[in-house]
């Protein structure tokens, strides 16, 4: 995750710096393009990793949140048992297709989105090749969530569908995007989107803060240049406690939007949706739905999402400066 390149030597005292010798130094331009080339590459690996590791849990999070009744019988984990049972082993993973398709690149975008914010930030306020204060460090996270949202969205929904309806109904990616265009609008594949991006702004923001904070904090106070694996993944279970935490009202909302064509609502509003999910089911029991698997599914899959960007970064940096030395 850099933001400042230190001439002449390869320099790993700022943990964000991106190493760079000067012998056979590339053009400014191929340094950038690589760059971005990594953040996507670093990115993709990241979202796909995560995801996979918690498909299991992600699916029964969704249908849980779509539910609209409070049934003791159908808390989480008795609903994945019960998906177990009815449906097979790997029908825990039913929809991580459409997942892979959407997550692969959102977290690109959203990664290298945010290195990318972080550098025009740091130029902006004068932390060029230096850590940002919290408010940018902030802002950049924000940033990086609302576009990768804005761009991926509609692949967002169809996993929604998919994780929510039997085989049946939907084959596969395609399927779904052909029979809601056709039975429900193009404009469906877009609702929900206002609580995604009002969501993902405190989200990511935190997200992305809490991690980057820690990382400084350690490095202040441990002296180590950079922090261990386990503590990468412990860093990111608290960066993810946090955001999924803040944001799960709208989490729970954007989901019920998403799914209500098949589930049997009709949710006109941000507003009018939490109206009735308060009405039927409580305010904690159900715009907080759910909140104690994402307390697992949540740390478990943003640890892994942030560790597995850092090292990979890392190994494409290393594997690029011994390319330039041996040049």
């Amino acid at each position: 995750m850099g933001n400042g390149v230190k001439e002449g030597q390869v320099d790993f005292r700022q943990q964000d710096v991106e190493p760079v010798t000067s012998t056979h130094l590339p053009s400014e331009g191929n340094q950038e393009k690589k760059k971005v080339l990594n953040s996507l590459m670093s990115g993709a690996l990241a979202g796909a990793v995560a995801k996979t590791a918690v498909a299991p849990l992600d699916r029964t999070k969704i249908m849980f949140q779509g539910e609209s009744r409070w049934l003791l019988q159908n808390a989480p984990y008795r609903l994945i048992y019960r998906t177990y049972l009815n449906e097979g082993f790997w029908s825990l993973w039913r929809g991580n297709s459409a997942t892979m398709v959407r997550v692969i690149p959102y977290a690109a975008i959203q990664f290298c989105a945010h290195e990318e914010y972080k550098q025009l930030l740091g130029s902006y306020y004068g932390f060029q090749g230096k850590a940002l204060t919290p408010f940018p460090r902030f802002i950049a996270g924000s940033l990086a969530g609302t576009t990768a949202a804005m761009l991926t969205y509609p692949l967002d929904m169809v996993r929604a569908r998919m994780a929510v309806t039997p085989k049946e109904m939907y084959s596969n990616i395609v399927h779904v995007f052909i029979r809601i265009s056709r039975e429900e609008g193009l404009k469906t594949l877009y609702r929900g989107f206002t609580p995604t991006i009002l969501g993902v702004i405190p989200y990511a923001g935190l997200s992305f803060f809490t991690y980057e904070t820690l990382k400084k904090l350690h490095a202040d106070h441990s002296g180590k240049l950079q922090p261990s694996p386990p503590e990468r993944l412990l860093f990111g279970a608290c960066a993810g406690l946090i955001g999924q935490s803040a944001s799960y009202p709208l989490d729970v909302v954007r989901r019920r939007m998403q799914t209500a064509g098949v589930m049997g609502h009709t949710y006109s509003s941000i507003l009018l949706t939490m109206q009735e999910i308060i009405r039927e089911e409580g305010l904690i029991r159900g715009l907080y739905k759910g909140l104690s698997m994402n307390w697992v599914k949540g740390p478990i899959a943003v640890g892994i999402s942030f560790t597995t960007f850092d090292l990979t970064q890392i190994l494409l940096r290393k594997l690029q400066h011994s390319t330039n030395v041996e040049r």
